[in-house]
């Protein structure tokens, strides 16, 4: 019992841990000012210590960062600093006054403890060694700036307690960002994330994609660290004063006058370069047509530029108009945005780059977009400055565009369409836990499950159970032979059951997993019999491990066996086809232009190998066989330390078994692999056991010649075609003993 008990406390170890660096802070003990929805997720990131919230524009992530600061140097007397985007850093003042919290704004270290906010450009200012608590507001923005910064700011502040990341809904389909906010937050380095939950497909085209089997614990990870909600619906509160107009869009295409560059009459542009020598070369032309719609009334507009001669354009053609630029002093951006934000002034020209994130200019209704790059989050981030929560009026969107720049609303529209779908996905995912961490709530949820057939003779079992579980059930001493192809640390590969050997995070938790079965193997094999595995090096990929290589993994095993007792008996090299590997793997080392390139990184196939543990002792049940049933030319080709006549298509058929998120094709252990094994290390009506019985190869031939068989299987659609494939064995082997040669 005691080692059952320490079995399921691994497997509980093999979930994420969750981050609980933090203190607790009841409901009533926040302000009073915050939204109902509001008070659990702060009162969660301040347990966490270290976490995130991915709160859409609008939802009052700034009253909820300040109030998590607050609350921070409270507990800790220490200073607790956010960092903004520019005017952010006066605007998070602003809003704390509203609500009677006191942040003070600083450009460089402070002394003294308290709350202070600062904007990005100030960062080098700062000795992060000396807060309590850092607050990013807008963190999105930490994958506009260099990633030496970015690097920095991350090794810098690895040593801060309280970490508070605050963004809008990341973009779904940049999982790097979560990387980049995870590694900020100490739970996990963007390599590690990428290794655990994603895979690449090669190729230098090829990008990261979360694995099938990976996507649920992705979000249940993410959960665990972060809460993402559009609408306070996500969490289960009501939206009640959060609905708004949609913005209205008003396209105005213009002809330019400008000649073409490359071309003898305008065309419209197809590649990226194309559209910003395009986009340049009818800037006159699109600054007019701006002006004209923005001096056509007197109320506030928010013009949207990408060129540095656009704006200074604009600002001399609209009446009102201030231009914020990069080149200018940071002290006169400010200025002039908050000139804007004030009423001020009428209009404020600028780049989503420079005052895309974090602005609230609700007050503001009219946007305008002086052309559109390729970036569908600018785009959004620059839009949602007007068009968010707390917006009462219609938002007139107008996008001016040449007609020489081609599609570009048509291919942000693509865009839009995209996100919303993954966000909503996304959402989806993550809803139930995100509630079961915030709220303490579990949501129900697939039991681990087992169940068995059998024939009616008893000849053969086959499971629907963990093996670590099963093989702790078989009685001492009783098993004549096992026979597998072995698992090997492939997380959510094909499943995403923690009981799965395959999703382990590493080499130290596979091998402790896979311990736990060859204790037991040893246990329930007779004295002086055998458990043989079927298995092969593994390659090592320059994205997972950082290098191109191989790794000892039978060597790995055979060590694993000698640690609970086993002796290495025997092992055979089988050859297979460096051809069709080349075709299907597509390694380095093995594509003839290597050899062309650099034959250094040239390398031979990688063979298959049985090897062959024997359980120390005098065997009660001895093998023996019959010199014309075994003559000697057979004995020599088995024996034989190359086995180079195995057929690899002679398998059981597995149509059917393989899930469409399976990240790999079912690949059966061929059956006269297992005949030759079965023949020299069972003896007739042996009891053979498989614990990865897959679709059921290894008891399909124990059946066929006269052994029985037990094996477990965890995943279900195989261990249903398994028992069809046991079913089938023992049809053939009454046939077989009735003369039937079909």
């Amino acid at each position: 019992m005691a080692r059952e008990r320490e079995y399921e406390e691994f497997l509980e170890g093999k979930t994420a841990p969750r981050i609980d660096a933090g203190f607790d802070v009841a409901g009533q003990e926040l302000n009073a000012a915050l939204f109902e929805f509001q008070k659990p997720i702060v009162s969660w990131a301040l347990k966490r210590g270290r976490s995130a919230i991915f709160a859409d524009t609008g939802l009052g992530k700034t009253i909820m960062q300040v109030e998590w600061a607050r609350h921070v140097q409270a507990e800790t007397g220490g200073i607790v600093l956010i960092l903004a985007p520019l005017c952010v850093n006066i605007q998070t003042i602003v809003e704390a006054e509203r609500y009677g919290m006191a942040v003070t704004g600083v450009r460089e270290q402070p002394t003294e403890p308290g709350v202070y906010v600062s904007n990005y450009e100030m960062m080098d200012h700062f000795d992060f060694a000396e807060l309590a608590g850092l607050v990013l507001d807008e963190s999105s923005i930490l994958k506009g700036i260099g990633s030496k910064t970015r690097k920095r700011l991350i090794e810098q502040t690895a040593g801060v307690k309280y970490k508070l990341s605050c963004t809008a809904t990341p973009s779904p389909n940049d999982f790097m960002e979560f990387g980049g906010q995870s590694e900020f937050l100490g739970v996990m380095a963007t390599s590690e994330m990428l290794a655990t939950f994603f895979i690449h497909d090669g190729g230098h085209t090829a990008k990261w994609r979360l694995k099938g089997h990976g996507k649920t614990k992705f979000y249940e990870w993410l959960a665990t660290w972060a809460v993402l909600i559009r609408a306070p619906s996500d969490i289960g509160f009501s939206d009640e004063g959060y609905d708004m107009p949609a913005p209205v869009f008003e396209e105005r295409i213009v002809e330019s006058t400008a000649p073409p560059s490359d071309t003898l009459f305008p065309m419209p542009a197809q590649t990226l370069s194309e559209r910003i020598g395009a986009r340049r070369d009818s800037a006159p032309d699109r600054v007019a047509a701006c002006a004209e719609i923005v001096n056509g009334n007197d109320e506030q507009w928010v013009v949207w530029c990408n060129l540095n001669a656009e704006s200074r354009a604009l600002e001399k053609l609209i009446d009102g108009a201030l231009a914020v630029e990069g080149s200018q002093p940071t002290e006169e951006k400010e200025r002039r945005i908050l000139a804007f934000g004030s009423g001020e002034a009428r209009v404020i020209v600028t780049k989503p780059s420079i005052a895309g994130f974090g602005m609230n200019w609700q007050h503001c209704r009219n946007v305008a977009f002086v052309g559109l790059n390729d970036s569908y989050e600018q785009f959004y981030q620059a839009l949602r400055r007007c068009w968010r929560y707390g917006q009462k009026r219609q938002v007139n969107v107008h996008i001016i565009s040449a007609d020489v720049e081609g599609e570009v609303l048509a291919n942000i529209k693509r865009k839009e369409s995209q996100a919303v779908e993954l966000q909503s996905s996304m959402v989806a995912h993550m809803r139930e836990f995100t509630k079961k961490e915030v709220f303490g709530m579990t949501e129900d949820k697939a039991e681990y499950k087992r169940d068995y057939k059998a024939d009616d003779n008893c000849r053969w079992q086959i499971h629907l159970a963990d093996c670590v579980e099963l093989a702790a059930e078989i009685e001492s001493n009783s098993i004549g032979y096992s026979v597998f192809s072995s698992p090997f640390s492939s997380l959510y590969t094909y499943s995403n059951s923690d009981r799965d050997m395959g999703n382990c995070s590493g080499d130290e938790e596979f091998f402790k997993h896979f311990g736990f079965l060859v204790e037991n193997l040893y246990r329930i094999t007779m004295p002086g019999r055998s458990v043989s595995f079927h298995c092969m090096d593994l390659p090592t990929s320059k994205q997972v491990h950082g290098f191109i290589g191989l790794r000892d993994f039978r060597g790995e095993l055979i060590r694993l066996f000698e640690s609970h007792g086993f002796i290495l008996h025997s092992q055979v090299t089988i050859w297979k086809d460096p051809v069709t590997a080349m075709h299907r793997t597509k390694a380095l080392g093995l594509l003839h232009k290597t050899i062309r390139k650099d034959s250094a990184m040239s390398r031979m196939g990688l063979p298959d190998y049985v090897v062959t543990m024997r359980k120390p002792g005098e065997n009660p049940v001895p093998i023996p066989h019959d010199p014309e049933d075994f003559p000697v030319s057979l004995w020599q080709k088995y024996a034989s330390p190359v086995w180079d006549d195995i057929n690899p298509s002679n398998t059981l058929n597995k149509n059917g078994a393989r899930e469409d998120e399976d990240e790999r094709h079912i690949a059966p252990l061929q059956l006269d692999v297992i005949e030759r094994c079965m023949l020299l290390w069972s003896a007739p009506d042996d009891l053979v056991f498989s614990p990865f019985a897959g679709i059921g190869s290894e008891g399909y031939v124990a059946l066929k010649m006269g052994r029985r068989f037990i094996g477990s299987e965890l995943k279900e659609s195989y261990w249903r075609l398994a028992a069809k494939n046991l079913a089938g064995a023992k049809t053939a082997q009454i046939n077989l003993l009735q003369g039937d040669e079909t």
